[in-house]
């Protein structure tokens, strides 16, 4: 986390295993939120065909907002259009939007930190360091330097949404990121 944030990468290549998507797919969402450019390598994809399944690999690039590739590290395949495409990537040097979004309270609220925290935080990586206000994640705060007024300002935002849920921050975000995910998985895995 502190190298992409401080060193702010050209490109993430985010390698997850075709056989467990939702596990995996939860930290390409928290990658995607800061804003560096993702291409996801789904790794095992022969075992994911030897199981029955198919990856539509088109609908998970547009539903997660990553170029895609299907690869073996196994087997040595993919390995070369992986490479080519995140040097490519890179080399456009244009930031990502999250293709995920959270329910309407929640998103309204990180809108609000954003603009609270952009003139300590600057642009780069802003939506991430909202979400991690929102958590409430004393590290990153810590390491972002912000005011205790800021806080104190956007802390009602964050109360709100615990009450409107009935939940902490972190759990609602948890459960916010699996629900998108379990949504993705289901329009892009199709099972025996």
């Amino acid at each position: 986390r502190t190298f992409l944030i401080g060193e702010k990468p050209d490109a993430i290549i985010n390698i997850i295993g075709g056989t467990n998507l939702e596990r995996n797919l939860y930290l390409t969402t928290q990658l995607t939120e800061l804003g560096i450019p993702v291409i996801i390598a789904v790794n095992m994809m022969d075992l994911v065909r030897k199981n029955g399944e198919e990856l539509n690999i088109d609908r998970l690039s547009k539903d997660t907002g990553c170029k895609v590739v299907e690869i073996s590290a196994l087997k040595g395949e993919g390995i070369d259009q992986l490479i080519q495409r995140a040097v490519a990537i890179a080399k456009s040097r244009k930031n990502i939007q999250p293709a995920h979004k959270f329910d309407g309270c929640v998103e309204h609220a990180i809108a609000h930190i954003e603009e609270s925290i952009e003139p300590t935080v600057g642009h780069a990586g802003l939506r991430w360091a909202a979400v991690k206000v929102f958590e409430r994640d004393e590290r990153a705060i810590q390491e972002m330097h912000l005011d205790s007024s800021v806080l104190d300002h956007v802390e009602g935002h964050i109360v709100d949404c615990e009450k409107a849920f009935d939940d902490d921050a972190e759990s609602i975000i948890t459960g916010q990121r699996y629900d998108y995910i379990a949504k993705v998985i289901q329009t892009c895995v199709k099972k025996k």
